[in-house]
Order: C-alpha cells, then sequence, then structure tokens
C-alpha cells in the first residue's frame, strides 16, 4: 500500500468529497485525522467505519477552519497522535449565493476564512513538519471556479482563484524537500455542498430546482455528468504516489470540460 505508516490530515472531511478522499488514503493504509462538523454519532461512525474497514487508525478534530489556533492545534494532534503528518488535503469549504450589492460581509469574511485562510494556516504548521521528514503531499480542493466565475458567488470565486495561487507559491518553496503541492479543480460535485445551493440559486435566478440543475449546474459540464467523490478521491491518492513525485504546482482540472470552453 502506497501510504502504509503514513498520517493524513483532510479537513472538511466529515462528509462528501473530505470523507471520500480520507477513505481513499485509508484504504491506501494512511492513518487519518479527519476534520469537520456534524452530529456527533454521525461523525463517530464513519470515524469507526474507516478503522474496521482498513485497518487504520482514525482520529477526528473538531477544529474550526475559520480559527488559525484551532487549525494549528489539529496539526499538533496528528503529529502528537500518530508521530508525523505526511499527507494534508486543504478540503473544507462553504458556499453562499448572493449578488455583490447584497452580500452579506460576514459572509463574505467567513467562506475567505473557510476556503482559503484555512489552507494558510494548516500548511504553515504542517510544512515544517514535511521539511524535516524530506517528504510530503498537500492537495488543496479548488475548483473549476478557481479558473473561471459564475455570477453570484463572489467570495467562492475569489476564495478559490486564492488556492491556485497560495498552491503554486507553496509548491516553488518546498521544491527541494520532498513535498508536493497541488490543487484539484472539480466542476460539480453532487455533495451537500452543490445541493445545499440549490435553493439559493432558485431564488437568485428564478428557476425551478430541475432548472437549476440542468440548465445552471450541468449546463458548464460538457459531459452533462456530475463528477463523484470516489473520482476526487482516486486522483488524490494519485497524486501520493511515487509516480507523481514530479507533479508539483499544478492545478488539475477535473470538470467534465468545463473549463475548456
Amino acid at each position: 500500500m502506497t501510504l502504509k505508516d503514513k498520517t493524513a490530515v483532510v479537513t472538511g472531511s466529515t462528509s462528501g468529497i473530505g470523507l471520500a478522499i480520507a477513505r481513499g488514503f485509508a484504504a491506501e493504509g494512511a492513518n487519518i485525522v479527519i476534520n469537520g462538523f456534524g452530529k456527533p454519532e454521525d461523525i463517530e461512525r464513519e470515524r469507526a467505519a474507516i478503522e474496521s474497514e482498513f485497518g487504520v487508525k482514525a482520529v477526528h478534530s473538531p477544529a474550526d477552519m475559520s480559527k488559525g489556533a484551532e487549525i494549528g492545534g489539529m496539526i499538533e494532534l496528528a503529529e502528537k497522535t500518530f508521530g508525523s503528518v505526511d499527507v494534508l488535503v486543504n478540503n473544507a469549504g462553504i458556499q453562499f449565493v448572493s449578488p455583490i450589492e447584497e452580500f452579506p460581509p460576514e459572509k463574505w469574511e467567513q467562506i475567505i476564512a473557510i476556503n482559503l485562510s484555512s489552507a494558510f494556516y494548516a500548511m504553515h504548521h504542517a510544512i515544517p513538519l514535511m521539511k524535516a521528514r524530506k517528504w510530503g503531499r498537500i492537495i488543496n480542493t479548488a475548483s473549476a471556479h478557481s479558473l473561471v466565475a459564475s455570477p453570484f458567488k463572489s467570495a467562492y470565486v475569489s476564495a478559490k482563484h486564492g488556492i491556485a495561487g497560495l498552491t503554486k507559491t507553496a509548491a516553488l518553496e518546498v521544491a527541494t524537500f520532498g513535498v508536493t503541492v497541488n490543487c484539484i479543480s472539480p466542476g460539480y460535485v453532487w455533495t451537500p455542498l452543490v445541493e445545499n445551493q440549490i435553493p439559493d440559486t432558485m431564488k437568485a435566478r428564478g428557476l425551478t430546482k430541475e432548472q437549476v440543475i440542468n440548465d445552471v449546474l450541468l449546463h458548464a459540464q460538457p459531459t452533462k455528468q456530475f463528477v463523484t467523490v470516489d473520482q476526487v478521491a482516486a486522483l488524490a491518492v494519485f497524486l501520493c504516489s511515487d509516480a507523481a513525485s514530479q507533479i508539483t504546482g499544478t492545478n488539475i482540472s477535473m470538470d467534465g470540460g468545463w473549463t475548456a470552453q
């Protein structure tokens, strides 16, 4: 297994893309730190399932991704529990849909904090550990919105463009230390985050649910199919392999052809 005896920290991993990535790493032998909010019983069920299904250890960090000190504590928890932080996936993200002139300032601050600043804080604490061991893999979940924009998503698009730039900068800084930094930019993935933004988009655009799915979401993707969480997880696992050791500083699109247009 490619990640046996290594430790992976995956933020925003109690559901959706993050959970699929965490399970993908566990299948490759990594011990896992999952992170995120949710009902305690649901989180414990997922944590226990990772251990029982894959024969690895898994712990949950409740760190709030809008608070830098708690993010540092999450990295410290991983190091103290498992002895290393080898893989970091900055995946936590939230969404809010509104015209700029109506966009609540507190929502702007929250989205920038959770979708962008949290990745900086996690890398700030994890990179020294990776450099010391001369090996590490950092994967940032970006979005097709790191390359193109959509109306009514000013904070999200700004944060994801920022993630792309942060990825490139970090990759250059750690290039000689056996550490790679990349971002994956999915198109629309069927996750709770996408499903939950449908009502706001219905309101903002005056559309039905079916119109939002077909005419807004999948309209952007020439394949007319949602990306799956397992496809994103498989790419994340590949980026941690020896075959991917010379892939760094990249923004890899997985968007059904969206950004090719």
